[in-house]
């Protein structure tokens, strides 16, 4: 019964990555919560985060960023 091919996520075979999967799993379940879970959730959603550009092996002045599926 074993299959002769490499057993491959579902995710990858449809062409997308594991954060791409996660992400609309994610918005699904948030989806599907009444509130004042919601409305909690959503604003969970929101991400905070540091990008910096380096050279010569140190990091240069970073920038914080947010993103969030809503904007």
């Amino acid at each position: 019964m074993a299959s002769t091919a490499a057993a491959v996520p579902f995710w990858r075979a449809a062409g997308m990555t594991y954060i791409t999967y996660s992400n609309i799993c994610a918005s699904l379940v948030r989806g599907c919560l009444k509130e004042p879970y919601r409305s909690d959730a959503g604003a969970r959603e929101k991400v905070h985060f540091a990008v910096s550009k380096w050279a010569n092996g140190k990091p240069e002045k970073s920038s914080i960023r947010s993103d969030s599926h809503s904007e």
